[in-house]
């Protein structure tokens, strides 16, 4: 027992010194960082650079005059990233004496070849009203529907397209049907059909005996 609270006691003494020592070595390791961005040509403040410390949820921005300030932590990376410059990486060095740093980062313009842009005169009202209307609007599927409904097209249709599993069946039971009807006696002729002469007449005018 006596043994415990002589550990209990040492630990007791010991831990806030042992705590005020990390808090120390943590306060030493923390840096304010004070800077600005330039062009690396001209040496121009650059304004809204994106200032991140790499790999955390946390950063700045630079002012009008590229001038910035951000709490770090020694041996952070800082990431600079701006629009129309090439990103730059710096890392905070390790044996800073003091709790403040401070630092010019240059960025260099990064250059992209875009196409050649051909620049033509505007059309006279001539050419544009005989461009617009020979031009060749595609069709939509709204018009495609239309076209399709069309009788002549329908005809080509109903001629080209191959019957579906439920056309095929109608007409098979249609036809079992008419045979079981007559079964054991001879079926009408539909020469004598008035309704069938009525589809022969209609299908002559339509021009469906007509060679193709």
């Amino acid at each position: 027992m006596k043994r415990h609270l002589l550990i209990l006691l040492v630990v007791s003494i010991i831990a806030p010194f042992a705590a005020n020592a990390q808090f120390e070595k943590l306060k030493d390791s923390v840096v304010q960082l004070y800077g600005i961005v330039m062009t690396a040509d001209s040496l121009r403040g650059i304004p809204s650079v994106s200032i991140v410390i790499k790999g955390q949820n946390r950063g700045t921005v630079s002012n009008e005059q590229g001038v910035f300030s951000i709490v770090v932590m020694k041996g952070d990376v800082i990431e600079f990233t701006s629009i129309g410059y090439k990103p730059k990486l710096a890392e905070i060095p390790r044996n800073i004496e003091g709790n403040q740093y401070s630092m010019i980062q240059l960025l260099v313009q990064d250059a992209e070849h875009l196409p050649a842009t051909i620049i033509k005169p505007r059309p006279t009202r001539e050419e544009f009203e005989r461009d617009f209307v020979n031009i060749q609007v595609p069709a939509d599927a709204l018009e495609i529907a239309r076209q399709n409904n069309d009788e002549s097209k329908r005809r080509i249709l109903a001629r080209t397209l191959p019957t579906d599993g439920r056309e095929a069946s109608g007409m098979m039971l249609r036809n079992n049907a008419s045979r079981y009807y007559y079964y054991g006696q001879a079926p009408p002729q539909n020469i004598f059909n008035p309704f069938a002469w009525a589809e022969f007449v209609n299908a002559w005018k339509r021009g469906d005996f007509k060679n193709k």
